[in-house]
């Protein structure tokens, strides 16, 4: 099957079964672009996901666009953008119609609260097989090492998420890639 095929195809199937948005479909693009179609390896999408969620705006057209336009260039980067958001664009529009009109059904509401612990465990085996990769890759001192500092930086001085990503990456770039 064609690249540009397979792209449109991979995010389509994985944002539309990624109800919830982009914690959702993650873990459902690492399948098609990593596992499925081996567009990335676990490192390269480790890396491009902590840029991405350094980035404003929403995290699966960061991916899509990333991925895209490495497997077919301008081409992908286009069709991987639309198979990512032209379904969610079309269904939000037909289902914020449907919810409207049902909004007080104990049905939907309970539709609601039963996908919230689905989603969280996919996002908890998506941070296993991330953070397992990461520890094969750097080791155990370097990892806990930059958890701790990332999870200190955070909680005890504040500092934006988007700041110790990019001192991640620069340690990452500095630091571990001459040691390695």
């Amino acid at each position: 099957m064609e690249d540009w095929l397979q792209l449109l195809i991979s995010f389509f199937v994985a944002n539309v079964l990624g109800y919830g948005g982009g914690p959702a479909s993650i873990p459902l693009m690492y399948k098609e672009i990593v596992t499925n179609h081996g567009w990335l390896n676990d490192v390269e999408f480790s890396n491009m996901l902590a840029l991405g969620n350094a980035l404003p705006g929403p995290i699966a057209t960061k991916i899509a666009a990333f991925v895209g336009y490495g497997v077919t260039g301008w081409l992908g980067f286009i069709l991987a953008i639309a198979a990512t958001v032209v379904p969610s664009a079309m269904a939000l529009i037909w289902l914020l119609n449907l919810l409207q009109k049902y909004r007080s059904s104990p049905v939907v509401k309970g539709m609601t609260l039963l996908v919230q612990p689905v989603i969280a465990i996919m996002m908890l085996v998506l941070t296993w097989q991330i953070g397992k990769s990461s520890v094969l890759s750097i080791g155990y001192l370097q990892f806990f090492g930059i958890a701790a500092v990332a999870f200190w930086a955070m909680n005890k001085r504040k500092i934006h998420p988007a700041l110790v990503i990019v001192a991640a990456f620069a340690y990452g770039g500095l630091v571990l890639s001459q040691t390695m």
